[in-house]
């Protein structure tokens, strides 16, 4: 396996100390999508938010500070990148106002239509079966809640087979049922934003 393949392992599922260096940069380089995100004014304070791909919570801590009389629940397939999150948001955690769990997006270990909103920051790409993951995140977000997924248009060109344009994703999730898609570019940057509301 070659050192790009590894790489690209570490971020779909990061492990050892190189998922912790992975998670790590993550948290940093994602900085500038996670402001132009808040930005958008998505979320709503007093919302119950699931966060698919947690990583290494970065994104955890600022959806509980825009969230304060909220829950922010996060879920990633790596047991690395929950205790990053959980270490991250230690006194949310203690506190109980931000939930990890170490789960996939293809079996969301949560009752129909329990989130307000759901995010999906860089991870929408590496899902393990993209047309039936919309379909559990469907299930799991209330009627006129909110999927936001943010994301690099280049990395879904390069790590996706199918979906790789913005026109293709509104595509699946109007076909998935959503009522409503809309997507905002910042081109200058190549950075995307779709809103899905159910």
């Amino acid at each position: 396996m070659s050192l790009l393949q590894r790489l690209i392992e570490q971020a779909k599922t990061p492990n050892g100390w190189i998922g912790s260096w992975m998670l790590r940069i993550m948290n940093i380089t994602h900085r500038g999508m996670n402001a132009w995100f808040i930005r958008q004014g998505a979320i709503n304070d007093g919302d119950r938010v699931l966060d698919i791909g947690c990583g290494g919570g970065k994104t955890l801590q600022i959806l509980s500070k825009l969230n304060s009389n909220g829950i922010i629940y996060g879920i990633d397939i790596s047991s690395q990148a929950v205790k990053e999150s959980i270490k991250m948001n230690e006194v949310q955690v203690k506190n109980g106002t931000v939930i990890v769990k170490e789960a996939s997006v293809s079996s969301i270990p949560y009752e129909d239509q329990f989130f307000d909103a759901i995010t999906a920051f860089q991870t929408h790409y590496f899902w393990p079966s993209l047309e039936q993951d919309v379909t559990e995140v469907w299930r799991v977000l209330k009627s006129g809640g909110k999927l936001i997924i943010i994301a690099e248009l280049y990395k879904m060109n390069y790590h996706m087979e199918a979906y790789q344009t913005p026109a293709t994703m509104k595509e699946l999730l109007e076909r998935t049922g959503f009522q409503t898609v809309y997507v905002t570019e910042k081109s200058s940057k190549g950075w995307l934003c779709i809103t899905a509301i159910k």
